[in-house]
């Protein structure tokens, strides 16, 4: 059979047979699951931000902890979350939780702009948390909560769950012992954003407070399109798409990268489209380009300019994940799925010496876990805080629409005081870090 015929049947091959978790790695690495708490030995939990993804946070708790408060402004999420948890008590206002001394874990499913602000409550109330990604709202906010950790001594659970997922780890442990050889690019590819607009103001909702859901954001018109699911498309709430789902697959490119308590040192963003005057604000379609100190280059994009779909472009840009290069082939890798460029990047096991990575199967459990060991779980604060910052610079690179330059130690942009700024945000009034 000529050369170029073999070649190509053995990259088909990869696209299609090496598509799953590889037996070698099920057998080397099987654990049975974390067995539910025994009654007697469950935290008791209170969730805060009872959305549908606050709401799921719970249930997965509560094979470990009992829940036994609910916390949210919006009173209709608060009723749905009372259906499954019917003796809870209810709070709208996240600091009278705090004031429970028996509550030992907050689930924090808010919204975005939230998350520093009742994870540093909870810390210095004693109490442990499990906070949504992404960590911040800002890169202060989470060298903020790097330093809670620290100070308080709580544990601290990131939710990116893709950490504990047998398909990402292998990934990742595959180009960390150079099974790609030289690592040379990275390519990350998430859902674009929506690009509607423009919104008409209206009235809140009786049932939903308002003032109390910016908190420490500006005070603007209720707009219902700022709320709930789509409170990601607005920079004063979120980052977009940049920080939704960036925060889950730019956290894989450190962890694949061993930078995972670094970052790079440049970034560059292009918008690929304006956003609509009175409409969403965060950038819909983007190209984020990074570069490491090593020579790695990374670049972030949405799906509606390229999407990956077992090696070819996928012209309608559903698949997202992230696409590791090196000097002897690539790896793929998304929820469900993991591909190379020859199958025996794959299904060859890795020798007994090499190097391997924090090991769960369970992101809740992992966490319940490190709640009783008191040691730091897979996704710490500090793992937490610096995939947020690689968003976050990101999203100051599309918005500033330049070169910036980052050093990664000091976590400070260089010579750089207009970046600098947005670094942090002002809160409102009567809101700060300080008296939560």
């Amino acid at each position: 059979m000529p050369s170029h015929r073999r070649h190509f049947l053995k990259t088909a091959a990869a696209l299609v047979a090496a598509s799953s978790v590889p037996q070698w790695y099920l057998k080397q690495f099987a654990r049975a699951a974390p067995a539910p708490s025994a009654a007697d030995d469950q935290p008791t939990v209170a969730l805060i931000g009872c959305g549908g993804r606050g709401r799921g946070d719970a249930q997965n708790a509560s094979r470990f902890g009992r829940i036994v408060a609910l916390c949210d402004v919006d009173e209709k999420h608060v009723a749905e979350a009372r259906k499954l948890w019917p003796g809870a008590e209810t709070f709208k206002d996240f600091r009278r939780v705090m004031d429970r001394q028996d509550i030992q874990v907050i689930v924090c499913g808010t919204v975005d702009h939230w998350h520093t602000l009742v994870s540093l409550a909870a810390m210095r109330s004693k109490k442990d948390v499990y906070c949504e990604k992404p960590l911040t709202l800002t890169i202060d906010e989470g060298k903020r909560i790097v330093k809670a950790v620290r100070d308080t001594s709580r544990i601290l659970q990131t939710g990116s769950q893709q950490r504990s997922d047998k398909i990402f780890r292998l990934a990742c442990e595959l180009v960390r012992n150079g099974r790609i050889g030289k690592p040379q690019h990275v390519s990350v590819w998430l859902p674009r954003g929506r690009r509607e607009g423009p919104f008409a103001k209206a009235t809140p909702p009786a049932s939903f407070d308002w003032n109390l859901w910016l908190g420490p954001t500006p005070e603007v018109d209720y707009v219902p399109e700022r709320t709930h699911i789509t409170f990601r498309y607005w920079w004063d709430y979120s980052g977009g798409t940049m920080t939704d789902w960036g925060a889950h697959h730019n956290d894989i490119v450190l962890w694949g990268l061993g930078l995972d308590r670094s970052g790079p040192v440049s970034v560059e963003a292009k918008p690929a489209v304006e956003m609509i005057p009175g409409g969403f604000t965060a950038m819909s379609d983007y190209t984020v380009n990074y570069t490491y100190a090593n020579g790695i280059t990374h670049t972030c994009h949405t799906t509606s300019a390229n999407g990956w779909n077992g090696g070819v472009i996928d012209p309608k840009g559903q698949q997202h994940g992230v696409k590791f290069e090196g000097s002897a082939g690539w790896i793929w890798v998304t929820r469900g799925k993991i591909e190379a460029s020859d199958p025996e990047l794959l299904t060859t096991p890795l020798p007994s010496n090499a190097t391997r990575l924090h090991a769960s199967d369970d992101h809740m459990g992992n966490f319940f876990d490190s709640v009783r060991s008191r040691k730091p779980p897979i996704c710490e604060a500090e793992i937490g805080h610096r995939s947020a910052t690689l968003c976050h610079l990101g999203v100051i690179a599309l918005r500033l629409g330049r070169n910036l330059k980052w050093n990664p130690q000091a976590e400070q942009f260089v010579d750089d005081a207009e970046a600098t700024l947005w670094l942090s945000r002002e809160m409102r009034k009567p809101w700060s870090y300080d008296q939560v």
